[in-house]
């Protein structure tokens, strides 16, 4: 997140400072999303395999040259890149990022259908890293070199040792297959939803628990707690009024580009549980090179890591108005 130091700054110029600051952002993103699809453009050009051959192979189709020919003439793949890349930008200006090779449908179509698992997946997530990091890293702060302290801290070792996949696949063991009491594939109700939320959650619990330790036990040693203290205030109410409030400000950025992350989809996970989100749908463009649909993916992922940029910086500024934005005064 991009800050400068401390200034004064008139009152007047408050709201227009934010409105120049916005659009400063807004004017990065479309440098940023030129960029970023004109080096996703070129990597899957030069990536090996024949995107018509693997889409007619996908229709259990026997794809023959003359076929095959055909198909690319009618995708636009025997064009040069330049060419094939300037049209397709010029149809993402007006709205229109082509049509999916694999599902034969507009990409955006094919992403909206896949945004709401991804948006219940990762709202269930936070949910549970919210709920319980935030209580186990405060417990850790406040029991510092205490029995509770060593058992959460071990937690967290453990939880952030375990690869995502290798956690995901003991949980659909456990609860399963061996006990039943769980599906372990596909979408079919709040039932479902519970292993791969869980598998999600648990590195993150154990990475914003750490976190959360080690800037409460930063503010801990703060000169407004000792007084505090001095004045007779109950601990209870210094930790959760004056302690984590302000300990929130790197909790907040780090929740941000958490959930950035996984509204692009989990895709490891997802694939894991066959969860039908914007993950699994990636990883299935990448495999069968659908070029629209993964250059659709990749503008999703920079939009949404922008503004979730822009919103946390927002927020932060608001939060604690010395902290300046990165804007010319």
């Amino acid at each position: 997140m991009r800050m400068m130091a401390y200034t004064r700054i008139k009152p007047g110029k408050g709201v227009l400072l934010l409105g120049r600051y916005i659009v400063k952002r807004l004017v990065q993103l479309v440098a940023v999303l030129f960029g970023i699809t004109f080096l996703t453009f070129l990597l899957t050009y030069l990536s090996p395999g024949d995107p018509a051959r693997l889409m007619l192979m996908s229709t259990g189709v026997t794809p023959s040259d003359e076929l095959v020919r055909q198909v690319r003439s009618e995708l636009g793949l025997d064009k040069p890149f330049l060419v094939r890349y300037g049209t397709w930008l010029g149809q993402v200006v007006t709205g229109d990022f082509g049509t999916s090779y694999k599902y034969d449908r507009p990409v955006l179509d094919v992403l909206m259908a896949r945004l709401p698992a991804t948006l219940k997946l990762t709202g269930s997530a936070m949910f549970l890293v919210i709920l319980i990091s935030f209580p186990l890293g405060v417990l850790s702060a406040v029991r510092r070199n205490r029995w509770l302290d060593y058992v959460i801290r071990l937690f967290s070792f453990a939880g952030l040792s375990m690869p995502s996949f290798w956690l995901g696949m003991l949980l659909m063991l456990v609860f399963g297959v061996q006990l039943k009491l769980l599906p372990v594939m596909g979408n079919s109700g709040w039932h479902s939803l519970i292993l791969p939320a869980v598998t999600l959650a648990i590195p993150l619990i154990a990475q914003y628990s750490r976190q959360i330790r080690a800037v409460m036990l930063e503010e801990i040693g703060q000169n407004y707690v000792v007084g505090a203290r001095a004045r007779g205030v109950k601990e209870s109410m210094i930790i959760w009024q004056h302690i984590l409030p302000n300990s929130l400000l790197p909790i907040v950025t780090l929740l941000g580009m958490t959930t950035g992350a996984l509204l692009g989809g989990a895709a490891i996970v997802e694939s894991l549980f066959v969860w039908p989100g914007v993950g699994q749908m990636a990883v299935d463009a990448i495999f069968t090179r659908d070029y629209p649909l993964i250059q659709g993916y990749v503008i999703w992922m920079a939009v949404i890591y922008v503004t979730l940029n822009l919103i946390v910086d927002l927020w932060t500024h608001l939060r604690d108005p010395r902290i300046q934005l990165d804007v010319d005064v």
